[in-house]
């Protein structure tokens, strides 16, 4: 007897593309038609553009990750772990489980939106003593790490110890980098009320990018404006400059300077995740190449999108590819899940085009600049169009109810500086965090993909 199976179609990726192309997967296809199954460590969709506010304190960390499980009407099959390798051939991920299982999960359409990780370069002592602003639980490791210098500080007698513990380092002067420099560096002036034995002017915030402008996208206007907004505050910028070695007491800029410090934020862009490499496709730059419809080329069913993947910008033109941010990954993710039912239905696929909208930037409390629709602002009109974009962009009204609760209890009552003890005196820095040596090669998948073929035939 012939058994008929539903087309089975995997999601890698729980983030804004994987998201919003479940959520369309679930709403325009009947339940016969297909089984949809997402590969995602977290049962949660994070919002990345507010980790900045999580490491501050100004937002909870509950507050930015949308459980997944929420909805009633959620009918697709989690599958908890991280995909380590893709056999496009054969239509196989490899997935490691929380469990550190690896199995093998076949499917017959594919939608590869595993997002990027933190980039590094061969700094010597980068990753053994650097931290990164990607993941929710590095955000809340920050905040712990910083209100844990403040406390040593307060209660050193060492001058020297006490100047080191009070000097934050952050490279990267792109939005990640600098909305966290501009957030963390409030907390600790903050903090100058509550610890009355800290000395304000040892309090010292450094952020420094081998770029010779701040946020060139935003323009060379609004770059200023927030340079000027930064140095007012105190924070050091250095433009054209990086880390020359990193250590556990000290950081050495290329430019000769010696700072002694116990923190190192390191925020210098992103990269597609190294599970587009498993493929043995091409890729820009790391990110996938794909078509507009952004399917992979010479392989059926394969489609990729988001941070991971080089999706041509129709809008712009010219060979331009469409770039990393929350905006494009959130209408790619509905325009990939109408082309899987198109392509499931024989029907024709349409290719993604969407024009920018624009770019926010959240400084804290007052201070912001932001450019939507080409329009510049800065100040309080400029504030309130980020929080704005950002609170209408959450997914959920419980997540868009516990943000704005967040903004008004801080905005009334103030920062707080409770550390949770979380991975409290063990390491936990770059390598920590991000796993990126866990994916496999395209021969180590080819291997594991057929020897598992012969022996469960």
């Amino acid at each position: 007897m012939n058994t008929v199976t539903r087309p089975r179609i995997l999601v890698v990726g729980a983030g804004f593309a994987g998201v919003a192309c479940v959520r369309r997967l679930e709403r325009k296809l009947a339940p016969a038609e297909a089984d949809v199954t997402l590969v995602t460590p977290f049962s949660y969709q994070l919002y990345l553009p507010l980790l900045p506010q999580v490491a501050s304190g100004v937002l909870t960390p509950q507050s930015i990750a949308v459980s997944l499980r929420r909805s009633r009407k959620y009918r697709t099959r989690i599958l908890p772990g991280g995909a380590i390798g893709v056999d496009p051939k054969a239509k196989v991920c490899v997935v490691r489980t929380l469990t550190d299982k690896i199995v093998n999960e076949p499917y017959d359409y594919i939608v590869l939106a595993p997002g990027s990780v933190t980039r590094t370069f061969d700094i010597p002592g980068l990753t053994e003593h650097a931290f990164g602003m990607k993941t929710l639980a590095e955000a809340a490791y920050v905040r712990d790490h910083v209100i844990t210098q403040l406390d040593i500080a307060d209660a050193s007698d060492d001058p020297a110890e006490r100047a080191a513990r009070l000097q934050f380092v952050v490279v990267g002067g792109g939005y990640a980098g600098t909305e966290t420099a501009a957030c963390l560096q409030r907390l600790t002036h903050a903090a100058v009320t509550r610890y009355p034995r800290l000395d304000p002017g040892l309090i010292k915030w450094h952020l420094i990018d081998i770029a010779p402008k701040l946020m060139p996208e935003l323009g060379d206007k609004l770059g200023r404006s927030a340079q000027e907004i930064l140095k007012r505050r105190g924070i050091d910028v250095s433009l054209g400059v990086s880390i020359d070695k990193a250590g556990a007491e000290e950081v050495t800029f290329t430019d000769g300077r010696v700072v002694p410090t116990h923190t190192l934020i390191w925020t210098a862009g992103v990269v597609a995740s190294p599970l587009m490499a498993t493929l043995g496709a091409e890729t820009v730059r790391g990110r996938l190449a794909v078509t507009p419809e952004m399917c992979l080329p010479g392989h059926d069913g394969v489609f990729a999108l988001g941070d991971s993947a080089a999706v041509p910008d129709l809008a712009k033109g010219d060979d331009a590819v469409c770039p990393p941010t929350a905006q494009h990954a959130m209408r790619q993710g509905k325009r990939v899940g109408d082309n899987v039912i198109a392509m499931l239905r024989g029907q024709p696929m349409q290719p993604y085009v969407h024009k920018d909208l624009g770019l926010v930037v959240d400084l804290g409390g007052k201070d912001a600049v932001s450019k939507p629709l080409g329009v510049e602002l800065r100040g309080v009109l400029a504030q309130a169009v980020a929080r704005g974009y950002h609170w209408s962009a959450l997914r959920t009204n419980v997540a868009k109810t516990r943000v704005m609760t967040n903004w008004l209890l801080n905005a009334l009552a103030g920062d707080d500086f409770v550390r949770t003890g979380f991975q409290a005196r063990k390491p936990a820095r770059l390598k920590d965090f991000e796993f990126t040596d866990a994916y496999l090669t395209p021969e180590q998948v080819r291997a594991r993909v057929e020897g598992t073929a012969v022996q469960n035939p």
